[in-house]
């Protein structure tokens, strides 16, 4: 892209100098950026966006996994448009409240996984996660258990940046440099078959040496060390869509219970029907004590999170409060009235279009054009669940050996599909896709249909540079 002379630009035109000048891009190469410039999104319509050119792309990620009814929602927009006007901001610190935050912590809780009656507000799964952490020592702390303070999380999960989610999410790219993971969080191994089955292992017994390690890993810290394990019913980001091996959840609630070790359910992904049932908890018979919520909580119309927790964590809380004389937690924007706003309308969508049940019927159909690409050459394994899926490149596809990741064959993959007319997303050796929840199957077709020419062209180019 030619940048051109900064200020070269009429007022009111989009100048990428500007950008390029003064935006920090998080999860970019910023030294690249300074030379390649930005792609600019002016507007979106249902589950499409277009850039600064005109171009239209189906956006086969909902933006960051996000976008759960698309990008031009009026139901949303005059919810916040009459929040703004009714009441543009309050809290609902020492005893104030507002009645969007009442409406949305009843309407969530309702919904919630069985026990999980009270829920805590914020912007961003980072911060959810970051609380999820903090209720976890609090909680402890209230029954007399200061030791009790470690975090496992798996490698390959994604929990969010911030110094505490940071350092639970397993990437070790996202620690590098940033000082992290800090101390009482721990890893265990991310139970990927694809990734890490031995030769001729079966999905059951990968499943068993999963457990195994994780029950090992316990006795290794101590389990009167350990607070909590959080994990997502499905690895998003961080591992590239990973589904649990048979088994895997159930094995390790049987552990947690015998420990008395919280279990943290992080649904910022998968929650609000993105797997075709209401939580992905649903789908593997994951009970949590505490479960972060976001992105979809909102449709991503306004930044809103929320940790909801049990009755006996809020007990201890309680028994805190009276003891120290305050919950000393809280973030100025918790359960804003804008925010909660959009959220409570984007919860009555979900009902009233049985979006849930949308994504059920549409899942079959977006299940057989995911599966169809594991035939390309390039494809080692698909896998997905709902309107959440991914395809893992490989090298070899016998061996499961991804390309070296300094050969860039993702990111083709990715620019090449945008040059298609589909917005996916490269993750490690993989390439997901994730749509808006409103998408029928003729855009679900539009999606794949665009990933296959994206693949064909990336065969293309790995065989001209010799990386095959």
């Amino acid at each position: 892209m030619d940048l051109g002379p900064q200020g070269a630009v009429k007022d009111g035109a989009i100048d990428p100098a500007k950008d390029v000048a003064h935006l920090i891009h998080p999860y970019t190469n910023l030294d690249a950026h300074a030379s390649r410039g930005p792609v600019v999104i002016e507007r979106g319509e249902g589950a499409y966006v277009f850039d600064s050119n005109g171009k239209r792309y189906l956006e086969g990620m909902s933006a960051l996994w996000c976008a759960s009814l698309g990008f031009s929602e009026r139901r949303l927009v005059d919810a916040a448009t009459r929040q703004l006007a009714t009441l543009p901001y309050y809290h609902v610190f020492n005893h104030r409240s507002h009645p969007a935050a009442i409406q949305l912590a009843s309407r969530l809780t309702a919904i919630a996984p069985e026990g999980l009656n009270h829920v805590l507000f914020a912007n961003s799964g980072s911060e959810a996660n970051d609380t999820a952490i903090k209720l976890a020592w609090y909680y402890n702390n209230a029954l007399g258990r200061p030791k009790k303070k470690k975090i496992i999380s798996r490698w390959g999960a994604y929990h969010g940046v911030t110094i505490g989610a940071g350092s639970l999410t397993g990437v070790p790219a996202m620690h590098a440099d940033f000082d992290l993971p800090i101390a009482n969080v721990v890893h265990a191994e991310m139970p990927s078959w694809y990734h890490g089955a031995r030769k001729g292992e079966s999905r059951e017994a990968f499943a068993a040496r999963m457990l195994s390690s994780f029950e090992a890993l316990v006795e290794r810290e101590g389990p009167e060390t350990i607070a909590a394990f959080i994990a997502e019913p499905v690895n998003g980001s961080g591992g590239g869509v990973i589904l649990p091996p048979p088994g895997y959840f159930e094995g390790i609630q049987r552990l947690l219970r015998k420990h008395d070790i919280l279990l943290i359910a992080d649904e910022v992904i998968t929650g609000f029907g993105r797997t075709g049932r209401m939580w992905g908890c649903d789908h593997f018979g994951i009970r949590p004590d505490m479960m972060t919520v976001a992105k979809a909580l909102s449709s991503a119309y306004m930044p809103i999170s929320g940790t909801l927790v049990s009755d006996a964590i809020h007990d201890a809380m309680k028994a805190e409060s009276r003891k120290i004389g305050a919950f000393a937690h809280g973030v100025t924007y918790s359960a804003h009235p804008v925010c909660a706003a959009v959220a409570n309308e984007t919860l009555k969508i979900y009902e009233e279009r049985d979006i849930v049940g949308h994504v059920a019927r549409m899942s079959p159909r977006f299940a057989e054009r995911l599966a169809a690409l594991r035939e390309h050459p390039l494809v080692g394994e698909t896998r997905g669940i709902g309107l959440l899926g991914a395809v893992e490149i490989a090298r070899d596809k016998a061996e499961r050996k991804p390309f070296d990741a300094a050969s860039g064959v993702g990111p083709y993959i990715q620019a090449r599909a945008m040059e298609h007319g589909v917005i996916v997303r490269a993750i490690r050796d993989c390439v997901a896709v994730c749509p808006p929840l409103i998408v029928d199957e003729a855009q679900i077709d539009e999606l794949f249909d665009g990933l296959r020419s994206a693949l064909d062209d990336a065969r293309e180019w790995v065989l001209e540079k010799g990386l095959a």
